[in-house]
């Protein structure tokens, strides 16, 4: 790979802090703001991005990864596949569609009414990354490979976030973001239902708790209470299934026991989501008022479209109760189709997408028709999570089939799948 393009994509495309701090910099001298304030509107962005992923790093690395390696123990592991290091191997056109696609999208933004400015940094890598696995596959390579992925891929950017655009001005009230994110599938469909059957009088956020229950209002105390209440049965779902706790969750060799255990890991979502929708504050307060730079100066009236949790402090109890909503559909979906055997693989549970993208699609469900379509959305959508990684898994046997069952059922396997088939097509 020639040094310019390793250059753009690991230390530019590839870092969202440097990415959103760069465009923050360019909006900020655009309307040619003071040098003080653009060093400082520049570097905040930087510091928010990294304070918000910090708070999601600690959900999902010290809070909700001990559901998951006890739901991985006591269910059937995923059938192993041959695996393509995508990365490694087509790491050069990967890099050319990231590239191409983002340009294509700074184009249709200047000169169309699809608006939108695809800045979720990491995705802007991760969508080629699974467009090339479709495409190898299927057996394409060379120039259709990297065409068809490049197409696709910017297709997704100006598409999906416009898609979204509606329902999160929703739910925000405002029309400043977007969002870019592969929960676009799942939320519209939530929206969608929710209209139909919820009722947006009774919204999740006014639920009423007794005067004696009111710490339940701090998402960070009721969201720890939830972590808390899971593992504990989690933990005895272990012990009926003739499973050592201990040992599944690693602390058999240590000073503490089950009680540090679950009340640490409950802790720490609290606290993931305190420092998460602290940086959620802290990235939207520079990088929107920055960005109308590029909007009055570059591609009159466009907005940016952000990573997911910019939008989780709008509805923070929909969020907790769309992702236990979806842990339980989503898990009952599993051991459903495993029993039936219509996969190629067996699907391990969803944690993250029941988190990010399915709690996103709760938020959406609530704007739409209160707790009714929050509920009711977040599980039709546990259900689908499940359908989109399952029937995935023939596009990526070959390739990031394992990936996929980690990091899948949204926007990966759906526009993957529609890549894969035209890819069989061409091939």
């Amino acid at each position: 790979m020639p040094a310019w393009l390793n250059f753009i994509i690991n230390e530019i495309f590839g870092q969202g802090a440097i990415f959103l701090a760069l465009i923050a910099m360019i909006g900020l001298l655009l309307q040619k703001k003071p040098f003080s304030e653009v060093v400082r509107g520049t570097v905040m962005t930087a510091i928010g991005f990294f304070v918000l992923s910090t708070g999601t790093g600690l959900i999902t690395g010290s809070s909700i990864d001990g559901i998951a390696t006890a739901f991985n123990t006591v269910m059937p592991q995923a059938v192993e596949s041959t695996s393509v290091d995508i990365g490694a191997e087509f790491g050069t056109e990967i890099g050319i569609v990231m590239i191409v696609a983002f340009a294509i999208n700074v184009l249709f933004a200047r000169f169309t009414k699809w608006k939108s400015i695809f800045l979720t940094g990491h995705m802007l890598y991760w969508f080629p990354f699974v467009f090339i696995a479709a495409g190898v596959d299927a057996g394409l390579r060379g120039v259709p490979l990297v065409a068809l992925a490049a197409i696709f891929t910017a297709l997704y950017m100006i598409i999906s976030p416009n898609l979204m655009r509606p329902f999160v001005k929703k739910v925000t009230g405002d029309d400043s973001f977007t969002i870019g994110h592969p929960t676009t599938c799942l939320s519209v469909v939530s929206g969608l239902i929710a209209r139909v059957v919820g009722d947006k009088e009774h919204s999740t956020e006014d639920i009423n708790f007794p005067k004696s229950l009111g710490f339940l209002r701090e998402i960070a105390i009721t969201g720890s209470f939830a972590i808390a209440i899971s593992y504990i049965v989690m933990y005895f779902i272990l012990i009926a299934n003739g499973q050592d706790p201990a040992v599944v969750w690693g602390y058999a060799e240590g000073n503490t026991g089950i009680f540090t255990y679950i009340f640490t890991h409950a802790i720490y979502f609290g606290v993931g989501m305190t420092i998460m929708l602290q940086g959620v504050r802290m990235l939207i307060a520079e990088i929107v008022p920055a960005f109308q730079g590029i909007a009055e100066k570059l591609v009159p009236d466009a907005i940016p479209a952000l990573d997911v949790p910019v939008i989780f402090p709008y509805a923070p109890n929909a969020l907790l109760i769309g992702f236990i909503v979806a842990l339980i559909t989503s898990t009952a979906t599993i051991l459903v189709t495993g029993a039936m055997g219509i996969f190629p693989t067996v699907v391990i549970p969803l944690i993250s997408t029941c988190f990010f993208e399915i709690g996103c699609a709760s938020i959406v469900g609530n704007a739409e028709g209160g707790i009714r379509g929050a509920v009711i959305g977040a599980a039709v959508c546990g259900i689908l999570a499940v359908l989109l990684v399952g029937f995935g898994a023939y596009f990526f046997n070959n390739t990031i089939q394992s990936w996929m069952l980690v990091y899948g059922g949204q926007d990966f396997d759906l526009w993957g799948m529609i890549v894969g088939a035209i890819a069989n097509l061409i091939a």
